[in-house]
């Protein structure tokens, strides 16, 4: 970093963003303190022990280590029961594992957040795909966002209210949108809305990007179950796999019974040598989660001041990770991954290039050099070549490399940093 042209002006002007927010880092420091000290009452509830650490083989029969992780989730979600298993690849497949638990052939699901992240268009059946919802004679039903990027409540009543309505999915993340992501506040009053017309209906909760955001989680608030991946905010960066499930005891024993198998479910799962690490990063991701806002809201000062537009702002409350930067132009947009890759710890030398991927419509550029594959609580910046080439911009295990990746930045897209007062002087 100390080699680049303008060290002392992009020094400047860091510090400078860094000043502007300065109170709105403070209340993000707030909300850490006290989810670590809900993190670390339910630990002392379970009477964690160092034996509690050793981890399974074979079946995973017997393993007290994992069901007092399993209740220590519960508990810090404000869940009746949790399902926390390295078998749980990914954040879609902790959604599956919901949706196919769930719903059953004849149902119909309500997805009330508009069209879902890309890599769930499968399972729904939006494209076509061996065992999708739909060939399993499951309709999905997709409930458009207003004009603002926000909820419609009145749709969103009129829709659970049809028959055969089993689960209400709503997203709290952007994933590849336009539209803000989701806060607790918001979600509460959805839940109301679905609750009140239809109290049998069952409400899901992507929660990924979201955890340990805010002081509350989906099921303090009325969700009847809530997942989320291990290689983002709940595995603070040490998880090399797993999920999460948790909510109402008979939907995770559902969902046990689609991962396992029905009659053994939740009783067998091996652990092996995950559950140190998945006991450790529960405890450490609090403190994760806040570096990773705080470098995000330093992105988003820096940005806009270069001229670009941020989502959200960088004095707006966060209510999960992820923040938008439209770039503009495809050589602008690669140009931004690029400093991102250039600045990780691995794969630093490796340029990344718009390629094919598995679950997306679009070319997708991905700057992802991360410890663990596809862990998303590290720095990393990824964006699906289409108008107007919008990069998302998620983790940051410390500030300090956010910091030093928000140089990088400004420099490739701004080299005279030290006049960056607005678009018309720094984007051409």
């Amino acid at each position: 970093m100390g080699t680049q042209p303008n060290g002392d002006r992009l020094r400047a002007f860091v510090a400078s963003c860094e000043a502007e927010i300065e109170p709105y880092q403070r209340t993000s420091e707030a909300v850490a303190l006290a989810n670590q000290e809900r993190v670390l009452e339910a630990f002392w509830r379970q009477r964690v022990s160092q034996f509690d650490l050793g981890g399974s083989t074979g079946y995973g029969l017997g393993d007290t280590g994992r069901e007092k992780l399993e209740a220590i989730y519960a508990d810090v979600f404000g869940a009746e029961a949790a399902l926390v298993r390295p078998q749980i690849v990914s954040g879609t497949h902790a959604i599956a594992l919901v949706l196919f638990g769930c719903l059953r052939p004849g149902d119909r699901l309500v997805v009330a957040t508009g069209v879902p992240y890309d890599t769930l268009h499968a399972s729904l059946g939006l494209q076509p795909a061996a065992g999708s919802l739909v060939e399993h004679g499951i309709a999905v039903d997709i409930v458009p966002l207003g004009e603002d990027g926000r909820m419609d409540l009145d749709a969103i009543e009129r829709a659970v209210g049809q028959p055969g309505v089993r689960l209400a999915l709503f997203q709290r993340s952007r994933g590849y949108a336009s539209r803000p992501s989701f806060s607790i506040d918001e979600l509460e009053a959805a839940f109301a809305v679905v609750k009140r017309a239809r109290p049998d209906v069952w409400i899901a909760v992507d929660n990924c990007y979201g955890e340990f955001v805010e002081e509350r989680e989906p099921c303090h608030v009325g969700a009847d179950v809530a997942m989320g991946s291990l290689i983002k905010n709940p595995g603070a960066g040490i998880c090399v796999t797993g999920g999460y499930v948790v909510g109402r005891q008979e939907i995770v024993e559902r969902v046990a019974a689609r991962l396992v198998a029905p009659g053994t479910a939740a009783e067998y799962g091996p652990t092996g040598a995950h559950l140190l690490p998945m006991f450790q990063a529960l405890f450490l991701a609090p403190h994760a989660v806040l570096q990773a806002v705080k470098g995000s809201r330093l992105f988003a000062a820096a940005l806009q001041r270069l001229g670009f537009r941020v989502s959200p702002a960088p004095d707006a409350a966060r209510t999960d990770l992820i923040l938008s930067v439209e770039l503009g132009t495809p050589d602008r947009l690669l140009a931004f991954c690029r400093a991102i890759q250039a600045v990780a710890p691995i794969d630093g030398h490796v340029r990344p290039e718009p390629a094919p991927m598995a679950g997306y419509a679009d070319p997708v550029v991905m700057a992802a050099g991360t410890f663990v594959q596809g862990a998303s609580l590290e720095l990393t910046a990824d964006a699906p070549m289409r108008p107007p080439y919008v990069a998302y911009v998620q983790g940051g295990l410390t500030y300090e490399h956010a910091v030093l990746a928000v140089r990088r930045v400004a420099a490739a897209l701004c080299p005279d940093v030290a006049s960056a007062t607005d678009a018309s002087k720094n984007i051409t």
